[in-house]
């Protein structure tokens, strides 16, 4: 039976109302794009750590990471998942080595404006519309990642139910659009770090309540899911069809924190809002560490909720953590967990409007008006893109299968997986290979994303048609951890063979435009 009770009413008004005025009085002042987008660039580097930590875990992690040691299926089921994390904190040091140094030598706004000073104005133009898509794709995910709690709470109160999910959405939607419009980068990395610590505080709850529920504690669930082979973190077979394997994990989690981390405008821009090179250097390589154990926290959870279960199937594993919380947890507690997991996708959900707005405006706006950043006509018009963007990806949420048995936090993986690669070999041919022009980029990072499309697409193809299995091979069974690997090369490939094509150009400085 749900309990919600009245309590936790007030604890949920209270805390969203709190935080979404917060965010409101720290961004209040916004003289221009320039404030409005990196907030002046004066946010110390601990703050943009844990913004960074919020903005790629927060909801996903709470709700869907204790599925993934929770369940049973190929590729799940034990620690396994750490073993991507490891690699996450490898490519954040190269990011911090090799990208952001370019980043702060040209006090940059966008990811992409790089790509402009090496390239054209083409490659920029085309790389930010990738990110513009990814990122929209991505978070939709996330917002109907943060309406499943909600959904469960109104859901007794909905004579039809096929209207919950839609409704949660609509309800989160329209919040994080009016806490987006005039909140600003400061707002959102200044809520999102009183949001993280919500939330961890809320995980380290549900670790201690478990451990009292089920007979003989925290040394009764690690034994029996060691016995049942749950505890297990490391696996060194070499395949391509298992995501949670030390190759897997160390290469392509590697790949991947290189290319959301290093070219993906979400978390660019929250460095760029660091005082130096220094501190943005600082809070991207400590948010590896942070990120690392806050996912063996909540596998930790998945455990203790498979011991208190006893394995019970669920119709998604999505909902098993989100159940617990709501039958389980003391009144009070359950409110702020919920409040917690909500705003703290408000906050990221609220983050990606804000860099998408970035991004269209620096990118594609500012190119073709000839506008500079600090004409007020320019902050009036991200704001306006904000809007728009709010209204997209409410409407994406609305538009994910409610009925997927795929935890939410590996289909966002997969979707930001798909197009990342050809984005960061786009960056390494730039810095590498300098003979490439900006045809061989735009080239090579088209074949990469058209190939990644159809890799990614022959899974669901295979399992709908069984008969094309064998046609499609073994691109069928590729573990979504590779796909960055695989575009980059690529897009290496396809471009360097295209610059071979055509003289050695001559070096010619282009400006850049912020």
């Amino acid at each position: 039976m749900t309990r919600f009770t009245a309590l936790d009413a007030i604890v949920l008004v209270a805390y969203l109302a709190g935080t979404t005025a917060l965010g409101l009085w720290v961004g209040r002042r916004q003289r221009d794009a320039k404030d409005y987008f990196v907030a002046d660039r004066a946010i110390p580097w601990w703050a943009v750590m844990f913004s960074i930590v919020a903005s790629e875990t927060s909801a996903l992690t709470f709700i869907s990471t204790p599925g993934l040691s929770y369940g049973n299926a190929p590729g799940f089921g034990n620690l396994g998942f750490l073993q991507i994390v490891a690699g996450y904190i490898v490519g954040r040091i190269v990011v911090a080595a090799v990208l952001l140094p370019r980043y702060f030598e040209g006090n940059l706004v966008t990811a992409y404006a790089l790509l402009e000073t090496r390239f054209g104005l083409a490659t920029r133009r085309f790389t930010s519309i990738v990110f513009m898509v990814t990122r929209a794709l991505a978070d939709s995910v996330r917002v109907f990642a943060t309406a499943i709690p909600v959904a469960l709470i109104i859901g007794p109160s909905v004579t039809n139910q096929r209207y919950v999910m839609p409704l949660a959405v609509l309800m989160l939607g329209l919040l994080t659009v009016i806490y987006t419009y005039k909140g600003g980068m400061k707002a959102v990395v200044w809520t999102e770090l009183v949001q993280a610590t919500i939330y961890i505080s809320g995980g380290l709850a549900a670790l201690i309540i478990l451990g009292h529920l089920v007979p003989g504690g925290w040394s009764t669930i690690w034994s029996g899911a060691s016995a049942a082979g749950k505890t297990r973190a490391i696996d060194f077979t070499f395949t391509l069809s298992n995501p949670h394997t030390v190759w897997a994990g160390v290469i392509g989690g590697a790949f991947l924190a290189m290319a959301s981390h290093g070219t993906d405008q979400l978390i660019v821009q929250r460095l760029m809002s660091s005082r130096s090179l220094k501190d943005a250097q600082r809070a991207i390589i400590g948010s590896g560490l942070v990120v690392f154990c806050q996912f063996f926290l909540f596998l930790l959870i998945g455990l203790g909720l498979w011991a208190f279960y006893q394995a019970r199937a669920f119709p998604a594993t999505d909902q098993i953590f989100p159940t617990f919380i709501l039958e389980h947890m003391p009144p009070g507690l359950v409110g702020l967990i919920v409040a917690a997991i909500v705003a703290a996708t408000m906050s990221t959900h609220s983050g990606a409007i804000n860099s998408l707005a970035g991004a269209t405006t620096h990118d594609i706006y500012l190119p073709l008006s000839g506008r500079s950043v600090d004409d007020p006509q320019t902050l009036r018009i991200g704001r306006l893109f904000a809007l728009g963007w709010g209204v997209v990806l409410t409407l994406g949420a609305l538009l994910f299968p409610q009925d997927t048995k795929t935890p939410v936090v590996v289909v966002a993986l997969g979707i930001a997986s798909f197009t990342y690669g050809g984005l960061l070999g786009g960056f390494a041919l730039g810095i590498f290979w300098r003979r490439a022009v900006q045809r061989d980029a735009i080239i090579g990072m088209s074949v990469a994303i058209a190939t990644m499309a159809f890799i990614v697409f022959a899974k669901p193809i295979a399992a709908v048609v069984p008969s094309l299995a064998t046609a499609l091979g073994p691109f069928a069974a590729i573990a979504w951890p590779w796909y960055v690997l695989i575009g980059t090369v690529i897009t290496l490939f396809v471009g360097i063979l295209s610059s071979l094509t055509h003289p050695q150009p001559e070096p010619v400085p282009q400006p850049v435009r912020a």
